[in-house]
């Protein structure tokens, strides 16, 4: 795709237990354009921070392949990847937990430009002080401790480890899930703007559709590791083609009382990824389910201009 920056074709990952194979992802293929947000939505289990992972090459990939800027980093050895690991950083779900609380905040932003040896003890000061005030934290803060400060502030502390290295590319993992309200809204004002500063291009992971919907250009909707739609954000907020995105959407609030219900209501648990479904991994929960439901799996169809999206039943009009 011209102007992508990464593309993943046919992404595949499976874990072997001990009595079966955990089918975590399977043949997902997507592209992110340069300066992009891809909104990347479904519930929990339905393999969103696997694919993640698959990108970074933090998991090994069963199979299929993932480009990035051109150079195919499927299966590059560690030393080749070192270069594309500075270009390509995580925001995580859980900055806390991602913190060590026995290192100051300085410490842990200064990490990854000690470990790609970037700059002396003078530089890397002067970096983490820059990229604190460019987050939104008092740099003379800098030598306190996780515990001493607020979920807001460790993940913008987050944000500024993910930037410090100037990446091109960042996986947001859920960054703003564990967050009052409030401070969602923060959080995402700060990621539109540093986007716009430095350039970056975002693979933006959620299950809340009212967040994906104020930052993304386009939206991928995944379930039990499959990808069941993709188009840009308009499309798939006024126009769904699958049933299981149509579900999604009528969980988000709406501030409209006078808003007819539609039929699209799921219920029921996600399957498990050991034993899915025969035939659409969706037809245990879906509402509009026919016979060809249960027998084959849908294809990967285009049906309007950009707008993919995989169910027998969806139609252009």
């Amino acid at each position: 795709m011209a102007n992508a920056l990464l593309e993943v074709y046919d992404l595949t990952r499976h874990f072997k237990s001990k009595n079966s194979i955990i089918r975590a992802v399977e043949n997902v293929s997507f592209s992110i354009k340069r300066g992009e947000t891809l909104g990347l939505v479904g519930e929990s289990g339905s393999g969103k921070s696997t694919v993640a992972k698959l990108i970074l090459r933090l998991l090994d990939i069963t199979a299929g392949r993932v480009l990035y800027d051109g150079a195919d980093i499927s299966s590059m050895p560690a030393n080749k990847l070192r270069p594309y690991r500075r270009r390509m950083q995580m925001i995580p779900q859980d900055p806390f937990s991602s913190l060590n609380p026995q290192m100051s905040i300085n410490a842990s932003i200064r990490e990854p430009l000690k470990i790609h040896r970037l700059g002396n003890a003078r530089e890397q000061e002067n970096k983490v002080m820059e990229m604190m005030e460019q987050v939104g934290i008092d740099p003379d803060a800098r030598f306190a401790f996780p515990g001493e400060f607020s979920g807001g502030q460790l993940q913008r502390i987050g944000i500024a480890r993910a930037l410090i290295l100037r990446p091109e590319f960042i996986i947001c993992d859920e960054p703003v899930s564990a967050l009052d309200v409030s401070i969602q809204a923060q959080i995402l004002n700060l990621l539109r703007d540093l986007q716009k500063e430095f350039q970056l291009t975002y693979l933006f992971i959620a299950h809340n559709l009212a967040v994906v919907e104020r930052i993304s250009d386009r939206v991928a909707v995944m379930y039990l590791g499959h990808l069941m739609e993709f188009s840009d954000v308009a499309a798939i907020y006024e126009h769904p083609l699958h049933p299981y995105t149509m579900a999604l959407l009528k969980s988000v609030p709406r501030m409209d009382v006078n808003q007819k219900s539609e039929r699209f209501i799921l219920s029921g648990d996600i399957p498990s990824s050991s034993n899915p479904p025969q035939g659409c991994v969706f037809n245990t929960r879906c509402p509009v389910k026919t016979d060809i439901c249960f027998r084959r799996i849908p294809g990967w169809r285009q049906i309007r201009d950009g707008h993919w999206v995989a169910c027998h039943l969806a139609k252009s009009d």
